[in-house]
């Protein structure tokens, strides 16, 4: 079985992108190559041949860098590994299970000996049956039984030089559905900087215009091609762009439904198959609630940016812990300075999340996103852990606060808001229409 992330890879290599080799172990090899966390010698032969390729293609001796390798999670895929690669050959070991779980598997970068390749391979292999991992496939009822591939890449390096970067770029903002180039950078990092939302990330404006113009095109043949709106994570290493990886979909259901209707109208898809490709709950986010402007009684507290779109209410809860236990009882918002997949189970509780950093393609939003719930990130608070409380300023506000936050504006206001509820826009009336028996009403 050919998994989403080894299909990606083949997509970008076969459109005549830039791609760093890579080889990858199928899910079954990997369950029997991998016992009590060692690497079989079946396994290891079959790992040997294939490093062997990548330095034939990159020219590269394996194990002349050292035996270095830093650990993180599934979208930590942009290279860098602390000061450059040096004269060796450096891989990273990803998860490629046949459906994606963003940040929930396990990542090893920066691989420099065969000892440290087999450690990372057993690593990867055995966080399919992580806490994080096991959570998330029962919250979007993925099987249990599918289990992973392993992917071995050669490592480009965002944290070379100063001409050096990692990002995610969209094609089309993943809220709205707006045909433009969304994204965000971290320079002079890895792949992991941008997901985890733990350093400063800047827009995708700031990347030098060819660079630019190399995403946007990469970004239109990739939509045409998968027939829907995709996202790339990218390396760009001393000026030269990189593409680790495509997904199609990640999006918001308003611009689920807007893609649906422009892929259609441009002929890519017919309008029934428009109309199968969202999901009633698309369809309800697609009406995009609101906190009232007008009297709903509310303070607001701070503001953020939003980062997936509605309106959630519930108590302020301050760890993933909390947030697992307090939603028992009612809604909850789970706080946070930024969120990892440990944070899964109390995102999985939570009616919605909010971190003080991190963008829009930080791990909390496109987890969010992909459980259609409001987030924030880029908060103007903080989180006082020892105390309990969440400072705003003079001001301070204890968990257990009741707060809602509005994950179009980025506003988050004191008690439960009044909301409005989002009109239906031409792309869901248009769909609707689709949608509707010969001769019915649609309904608006």
């Amino acid at each position: 079985m050919i998994s989403g992330k080894e299909r990606g890879l083949r997509v970008l290599r076969e459109l005549g992108l830039p791609v760093p080799p890579w080889f990858a172990i199928g899910p079954a090899e990997c369950r029997a190559g991998v016992t009590d966390g060692l690497v079989t010698d079946g396994l290891a032969a079959e790992l040997a041949d294939g490093v062997r390729a990548l330095e034939t293609a990159t020219g590269l001796h394996f194990g002349a860098a050292g035996g270095g390798a830093r650990g993180g999670t599934e979208d930590d895929a942009g290279g860098g590994t602390g000061g450059g690669g040096g004269e060796g050959l450096l891989v990273s070991v990803r998860s490629g299970a046949a459906v994606s779980m963003p940040g929930m598997m396990s990542t090893v970068l920066g691989v420099g000996t065969r000892d440290a390749l087999h450690r990372a391979v057993a690593t990867v292999v055995g966080s399919w049956d992580s806490p994080r991992a096991v959570t998330y496939r029962e919250v979007h009822g993925i099987p249990h039984d599918l289990g992973t591939s392993v992917i071995v890449q050669a490592m480009v390096h965002g944290d070379r030089d100063e001409r050096s970067c990692s990002g995610v770029a969209f094609g089309r903002d993943p809220n709205t559905g707006e045909p433009e180039l969304y994204g965000e950078i971290v320079r002079q990092a890895r792949g992991d900087a941008v997901v985890s939302g733990e350093r400063p990330t800047e827009p995708l404006t700031v990347l030098p215009e060819p660079v630019r113009a190399a995403l946007r095109a990469a970004l239109d043949r990739l939509e045409v091609h998968h027939r829907d709106a995709c996202h790339v994570e990218f390396t760009v290493e001393s000026g030269s762009l990189w593409f680790l990886q495509v997904r199609p979909g990640g999006l918001a259901g308003r611009a689920a439904v807007r893609v649906a209707v422009d892929l259609a109208d441009a002929g890519l898809i017919e309008r029934r198959e428009a109309v199968r490709r969202v999901s009633p709950r698309h369809v309800r986010s697609a009406r995009t609630p609101t906190i009232s402007r007008t009297g709903n009684g509310s303070d607001l507290i701070a503001r953020g940016r939003g980062a997936s779109p509605g309106v959630a209410c519930g108590r302020i809860a301050l760890t993933a812990d909390h947030a697992a236990q307090m939603a028992a009882h009612g809604p909850v918002v789970l706080v946070r300075p930024h969120t990892s997949p440990l944070d899964m189970h109390g995102l999985a509780a939570a009616a919605g999340v909010v971190t003080v950093l991190g963008g829009p393609t930080s791990h909390a939003a496109v987890v969010a996103r992909a459980m259609g719930k409001p987030a924030v990130v880029q908060a103007g608070l903080s989180v006082d852990l020892p105390a309990s409380r969440v400072r705003v300023g003079e001001h301070s506000y204890p968990e257990g606060t009741v707060v809602t936050i509005d994950g179009s504006s980025g506003e988050i206001v004191l008690g439960e808001a009044a909301v409005t509820s989002g009109a239906a826009d031409d792309h869901l009336r248009r769909l609707l229409e689709w949608a509707a028996p010969p001769g019915a009403d649609p309904p608006v």
